[in-house]
């Protein structure tokens, strides 16, 4: 199996365009040594030809742009290589990518129903996507964890949704109500091999299903927005914890890291990098202590098989 990062940042990206905090600022004015991220997306691929794309970030096109393993073909005057698409929440940052694909449509986007009620009604991108050039073909995935799928392309790949505890975007009528779909991450296992990814760019904290999933795993993409849960509080940019937002911090005896730790992964990575966490300076004591601990920093471009 192969795992492309398209993007590895979370929300807004890195740097972020309103921020001018020390990472920001660092990374503008070429301070410290850091590299900036778009917002997190992956695609996998059996074959390296037809590839799922997981999420649709704003920042997309960009990102298409930059990985040729997604071009269109050659011989081909218009086309993609992406075969499908699978939406593991509905917030703006993993959903409004698929603007940017409308004139590509139909393309079958893989979502929970919950998921699909936030982006009719509160966030209407499917009521606004199904009037383009082929309409929208939008598949329901199940919050049963037995309920396996192949997305369309994916032959040789097996996808098991993962719910996971985190929460509904601000617009959601989930929000603060967590329900079963709202999130979820997926188990993606390659039917030839057995290697086993896991992929949970958020989640508050780990419940059974979760463990099991990385005690099965060669490698997992998992949440790292925040190094500490009162990040945002410290640095004046919300009132609200880490885990209010729906993200596990990453230090800390319940953190992202003392989970990981539990497991003997082969590859332990953190995705869904905010612009805030102290591990994106390469200087700074925490991106040293997750080299120490084994775990490595998603990066766009980054590519893992699996």
């Amino acid at each position: 199996m192969q795992v492309l990062i398209l993007g590895a940042g979370a929300g807004g990206g890195f740097p972020q365009w309103n921020c001018h905090c020390e990472n920001c600022k660092g990374a503008r004015q070429h301070t410290i040594k850091t590299t900036p991220r778009t917002q997190s997306s992956i695609a996998v691929s059996v074959d390296g030809n037809k590839w799922v794309l997981i999420n649709a970030s704003p920042d997309l096109r960009e990102q298409i742009n930059s990985h040729p393993q997604l071009w269109p073909e050659d011989h081909v005057a218009r086309g993609t290589r992406i075969s499908s698409i699978v939406l593991t929440d509905s917030q703006i940052d993993h959903t409004t990518g698929l603007l940017t694909l409308r004139e590509g449509l139909p393309l079958p986007v893989y979502c929970t129903d919950v998921v699909k009620e936030d982006l009719t009604t509160s966030f209407p991108l499917f009521t606004v996507l199904k009037h383009w050039h082929g309409g929208l073909h939008q598949r329901s995935i199940s919050t049963d964890f037995n309920h396996t799928f192949v997305p369309e392309g994916a032959d040789g790949l097996l996808f098991q949704p993962v719910v996971l505890e985190s929460n509904a975007p601000p617009y959601s009528t989930y929000r603060d109500n967590i329900v079963p779909g709202n999130n979820i991450g997926l188990k993606i296992t390659d039917t030839q091999t057995g290697h086993v990814l896991f992929y949970a760019p958020g989640c508050m904290q780990a419940n059974d299903t979760v463990k099991q999933v990385m005690a099965d795993a060669e490698c997992v993409l998992f949440d790292g927005t925040l190094w500490v849960n009162e990040e945002m509080i410290e640095h004046g940019f919300s009132q609200k914890l880490g885990t209010q937002m729906g993200h596990m911090p990453v230090n800390g005896e319940n953190g992202a890291i003392a989970l990981l730790n539990r497991f003997n992964v082969k590859r332990k990575v953190l995705i869904h990098i905010n612009n805030t966490n102290p591990v994106l300076n390469e200087d700074s004591s925490a991106f040293h202590a997750l080299q120490e601990q084994n775990i490595e920093l998603a990066y766009d471009g980054m590519q893992i098989e699996v």
